[in-house]
């Protein structure tokens, strides 16, 4: 009787280890009289490759039979009827062993990987088909399957677990590295060849050499190439695991020039960016690519080699076939920003909480906060707008800006700060606590020069993004929220560099681009805010700011909701460009006076008087007066009694402003936080009724002093905290007799001229002489 050989579904012959024959010879070798009942010499049957492909079983349901055996008797045994005793068993191929579900029979112990010297496939005549025979020291194993293509499954699934755990032996005690380099060339040709389709087929060899690398970190930079050269075929469609992650970002740190980097990695993160990855639960994936794009800034070209990358990236065309690459790259660019400041975020020194920078927290070496005005003779009769009093151990004084209101406080223990009025003990919003002034919102940043690097690359890739038409709906989206750290916003350099990204949101005619350049919600603040005059980022008077709103305006947002917020919170930015003459501005100025957005009457006459001081805002005025007539009556009576001029304002600006109109009947005005000098002088002292002024934290100096000395005789308020002020102009204040409240926080007050003015002036109620010689 023939010999059968079973075809099985074909695996790889590459796959089928050509040792010799186990059966110990031929039937004829049986002793003479031996009663075979259909024996027939059995062997093992041949796999052919017919491009079958599997998946990798980790267990599965099979018959079982294990025969103790000399190896010279096994034809003899198989063709018994000893076969007929089958069991079955729910087998699990583990990482070292081949285990039963219900250890019992003839699978009561485990077979360890091994101990199985060779695994074939075998098949016979009238007997049990698609069996396999593994040898095992002193007899066999026949696993029984229900088809061929269940057997082919089970016999390629043990021969990849068998040889996974040999290489994991051998590779486990590298001993010449040599030998450990041409193993693991062996190891991915085998993941190669394998007909197993399964992601564990080629991930377990990465993890097999992620695990030598990290216990063997004493190898040569040729030893790191040639590894990393030898295991490139597995990553062109795996992504590497954690551990490899951690030698690829090594070996971009100390050799960025090496073009491993540019042949290896490259499909390798481009692979990464191209899939649907989650870098919260893959970190090391993230800081890989990280690395790979900061190896790439450290070649010749530098910016030239990341452009050209980004560009691969999004592909030929103008829509990017791969919509997680995006995505993917910003989470990168955002992990990468946030590493630079990370010193910061981590230091209780340089980094203060949203509340210690509301609440005027700086450096050692940065300007004292202002304190209220000390009473000298209470008196319950006076009420001023600059300070206020409230209980005996707290006293507190009020500054209003066109930006913020600034509240001072201290308590008899306690060092003097800056808080915000926020009604609450609530977190202040992001942008809010960095504008509480030009001093107190800016902190002392520097990074170190790979944290520069590493920044001006990153902030380099946005801005690569934001060119592309069909990335910047989804890039501006996902900067909206503003996704960066305080500390970066309150960075000159971040912010002037990001400033590139906005512009672009800002001139795209989309509105779902431009729109996201407001706050994710309300009561949050946006880009809007942050590049807005006086906002921490704004390095340009307000040209961005100006842009924003033009194209804001240009679309659905020409609303009174809209305008209802330019007035609460841009009042003054929006003010103070009109004033220069931005033709945006005055017709938003325009429509809060036409659309009655603006309830109170002094600031009506302010924004009357501000669009009458240019020719476009002018002409703006009197065809809105034509409209409505009570306008103009309304600035017929006299003009406002307060007025607040705009942060950043100049001594032109204020010229200009109080040219514009009538001010006959202004009581309080506040320049606090402008760039206002003494040459201002000139056109304050034609304010007769003017009572309360405030030129906190200007430059404002000695020459003006006099002049307001000689004119101003009826003032009775007069803020000069942290002004440049000397004992040389404050002497000529002893003229104006009805001063009853004076604030020299910060000057160069001394001892003396402090008791001769108290001498020469009787209605001196309230004084602030702080953080000066006198105090």
């Amino acid at each position: 009787m023939d010999v059968t050989s079973s075809s099985g579904g074909g695996g790889d012959p590459r796959q089928i280890e050509e040792t010799k024959p186990l059966l110990g010879g031929d039937v004829s070798a049986a002793p003479e009289g031996t009663k075979m009942m259909g024996a027939v010499p059995c062997r093992r049957a041949l796999l052919l490759c017919n491009g079958m492909r599997y998946k990798l079983l980790q267990e599965g349901d099979i018959q079982v039979c294990v025969i103790r055996h000399p190896r010279t008797f096994l034809s003899k045994i198989l063709t018994s009827k000893f076969l007929r005793r089958w069991e079955p068993h729910h087998l699990t191929l583990a990482d070292n062993s081949l285990a039963s579900a219900t250890p019992s029979g003839y699978m009561e112990n485990s077979v360890s990987y091994s101990a199985i010297e060779d695994v074939q496939p075998l098949s016979w005549e009238n007997a049990p088909k698609y069996c396999l025979q593994l040898t095992i020291p002193g007899g066999t194993v026949l696993l029984q399957a229900a088809n061929s293509y269940l057997r082919d499954q089970w016999f390629h699934s043990l021969q990849w677990k068998k040889k996974i755990y040999k290489y994991k032996k051998v590779l486990s005690n590298p001993s010449r590295w040599e030998v450990v380099l041409k193993e693991i060339r062996t190891l991915v040709d085998m993941a190669l060849t394998s007909p197993l389709q399964d992601d564990s087929i080629n991930q377990a060899p990465l993890e097999i050499v992620s695990k030598l690398l990290s216990e063997n970190t004493n190898l040569t930079t040729q030893e790191h190439e040639n590894i990393i050269v030898a295991i490139a075929p597995l990553l062109e469609n795996n992504h590497p695991p954690p551990d490899l992650c951690e030698f690829f970002c090594k070996h971009c740190r100390e050799r960025p020039r090496s073009m491993v980097v540019i042949e290896v990695f490259t499909p390798v993160v481009q692979r990464i960016l191209k899939h649907n990855m989650d870098f919260g639960k893959c970190p090391r994936l993230r800081l890989f690519t990280q690395e790979y794009i900061l190896a790439l800034n450290e070649l010749n070209a530098g910016m030239e080699v990341v452009k050209k990358f980004i560009q691969s990236m999004h592909g030929p065309t103008g829509h990017c076939p791969h919509p997680r690459v995006l995505p993917n790259l910003v989470a990168v660019c955002l992990a990468a920003i946030y590493s630079c400041y990370e010193e910061f975020i981590n230091s209780r020194d340089n980094s203060p909480s949203l509340k210690e920078i509301r609440n005027g927290c700086q450096q050692p070496c940065d300007r004292k906060p202002t304190l209220p005005l000390r009473l000298l003779h209470p008196s319950p009769d006076l009420v001023s707008q600059e300070a206020t009093m409230s209980e005996p151990r707290l006293k507190s004084v009020v500054v209003a800006s066109s930006e913020v209101h600034v509240e001072v406080e201290r308590t008899s223990t306690a060092k003097p700060a800056l808080t915000a009025s926020t009604g609450n003990d609530s977190e202040p919003n992001l942008i809010d606590c960095l504008m509480v002034s030009p001093a107190c919102g800016t902190m002392s940043i520097e990074l170190g020069p790979q944290a520069g690097r590493t920044l001006g690359c990153h902030v380099e890739i946005l801005k690569l993004l934001s060119d592309y038409d069909d990335w910047r709906p989804s890039l501006a989206s996902l900067l909206q929220p503003i996704p960066f750290p305080k500390e970066a916003l309150a960075h000159e350099k971040f912010t002037k560099e990001l400033k590139y990204v906005i512009q672009r949101f800002a001139e795209d005619p989309r509105q779902e681009v431009h729109s996201c350049l407001l706050s994710v919600r309300a009561g949050k603040d946006g880009w809007f805010q942050l590049y807005s005059p006086g906002g921490v980022a704004c390095d340009d008077d307000g040209e961005l700011f100006a842009s924003m709103v033009h194209i804001l305006m240009g679309s659905c947002y020409k609303t009174k909701k809209f305008l209802l917020s330019l007035a609460e919170n841009k009042l003054g930015p929006c003010m103070l460009l009109a004033l220069r003459g931005n033709q945006t501005m005055a017709e938003i100025l325009c429509l809060m006076l036409e659309y009655n957005i603006i309830d109170n009457n002094d600031t009506q006459l302010q924004i009357i008087s501000t669009l009458e001081s240019t020719d476009v805002g002018k002409r703006m005025y009197e065809q809105l007066c034509d409209r409505q007539r009570e306008l103009k009556e309304l600035q017929r009576k006299g003009g406002p009694t307060r007025l607040t001029l705009p942060s950043k304002s100049t001594d032109a600006d204020l010229a200009r402003l109080l040219s514009s109109g009538s001010f006959g009947n202004l009581e309080n005005l506040s320049l606090a936080f402008t760039n206002v000098t003494s040459a201002c002088a000139e056109h304050l002292i034609k304010l007769p009724s003017l009572k309360q002024l405030n030129l906190w934290s200007t430059q404002f100096g000695d020459a003006g002093l006099r002049l307001l000395s000689e004119h101003l005789t009826m003032l009775q308020v007069l803020n000069l905290c942290e002004t440049p002020v000397t004992d040389a102009g404050l002497l000529a204040l002893s003229s104006m007799k009805s001063l009853c409240s004076l604030n020299m926080n910060s000057t160069k007050l001394s001892a003396d001229t402090y008791e001769d003015l108290k001498a020469k002036l009787p209605n001196l109620k309230e004084v602030d002489v702080r953080y000066t010689e006198a105090w």
